[in-house]
């Protein structure tokens, strides 16, 4: 059912003037017959003139609209159906902001969402279900290749326009390093969107934002290893409304990504908290993934502790906090795959032989 749904909301066409969870009708005027479509926006109701019913443009595009509303009530079954199987869901305010911004084009412009939403993402991708403590999130993380903002030749409409349709209270958060940019819009109640593109240049442009033609307005705020997360993004479905589309890392880049950004948590006054959260995604993602599709996660190890030295140093941080029982599966895919080379746990940093007694205790295995 997810992946059917998955599908029906990539063909889904939405109409920004007629959303399909309004209605059109017929009002007689001086004897004709007029279309007028009713919906609701922040709360109310309104109508809004359509045209004369005798247009046949007019006709065809009520029957249009006709099979989407068909279409997205279906949806909107299968994700009701989806949730009270288990599968986690965003909040209602979070999924109107994710909805709004699909609607404006960030997916199709190869937006990748990531952090705690994408997350949520997985239970359906994966077919397991995630622990409750592990999907609450007060913020929404979107990522953009620089080279894709440059060469799409198309943009979304105003950022901070499209953030106020759900919320007026939204605004530009200046950046620290140039406060004529904005990298990132909180709301009143502290809600935070952001926008990230990988660095993956000289260390000088870390910490200052990146201007992104494709945003509509926001720039994107530069950091190390994002590149490796967004390589190949998958299609997924946040379970709101009549479902989402959106695109997010593939799960076990994500559960790679995880254990790195837990290693450089240190410096941050709450990294601990935002560590152990880091350690049990990537922990969750393994456990999904070791025995039916050992092959990726292995491939993703392999390609990370492949690029370097500062890799590698953080790779062994974020493995020493693994539980044992997980260490040992990552351990096992990896000797059961082995990549394109055949690597052994031993030789991309499981220690001797790959046991996992093998390791210590404030540093890597």
């Amino acid at each position: 059912m997810f992946a059917d749904l998955e599908q029906r909301c990539l063909d889904a066409e939405f109409d920004a003037a007629f959303p399909a969870t309004g209605s059109f009708s017929k009002k007689e005027r001086k004897g004709r017959a007029y279309w007028y479509f009713q919906g609701y926006e922040d709360g109310h109701r309104y109508s809004r003139y359509v045209g004369p019913a005798e247009d046949p443009e007019i006709a065809a595009r009520v029957e249009r609209f006709r099979d989407l509303k068909a279409d997205f009530t279906e949806r909107r079954r299968m994700v009701s159906a989806l949730k009270a199987a288990g599968l986690p869901s965003p909040d209602a305010f979070t999924g109107d902001l994710a909805e709004a911004l699909w609607q404006a084009g960030v997916f199709r412009l190869r937006g990748v969402l990531v952090g705690t939403l994408a997350f949520q993402c997985y239970a359906g991708l994966l077919g397991v279900r995630l622990p409750a403590a592990h999907l609450r999130t007060g913020d929404m993380d979107i990522a953009q290749f620089h080279s894709v903002s440059i060469s799409v030749e198309d943009s979304l409409p105003p950022v901070l326009d499209v953030l106020r349709q759900v919320d007026a209270s939204f605004q530009e958060v200046p950046h620290q390093a140039d406060a004529r940019q904005a990298t990132a819009f909180r709301n009143r109640k502290g809600f935070l969107v952001e926008f990230l593109v990988p660095n993956t240049g000289k260390d000088e442009y870390q910490g200052k934002p990146t201007a992104m033609p494709a945003l509509g307005g926001a720039a994107a705020q530069p950091l190390r290893f994002l590149d490796f997360l967004i390589h190949t993004p998958v299609r997924s479905v946040l379970l709101h409304a009549g479902g989402v589309s959106v695109r997010v890392p593939v799960p076990e880049r994500y559960a790679v990504h995880k254990l790195i950004v837990a290693a450089r948590r240190r410096a941050d006054p709450n990294g601990r908290l935002k560590a152990d959260k880091d350690v049990a995604q990537a922990g969750i993602l393994i456990e999904a993934m070791a025995r039916r599709h050992h092959h990726d996660l292995a491939d993703a190890w392999i390609e990370a502790w492949s690029r370097g030295p500062k890799w590698r140093e953080a790779l062994a941080d974020g493995l020493s906090r693994l539980p044992d029982s997980q260490w040992e599966m990552l351990a096992n895919a990896i000797r059961r795959a082995g990549g394109s080379q055949k690597q052994k746990p031993e030789d991309v940093g499981f220690g001797k032989g790959g046991e996992p007694g093998v390791r210590q205790e404030d540093g890597g295995p």
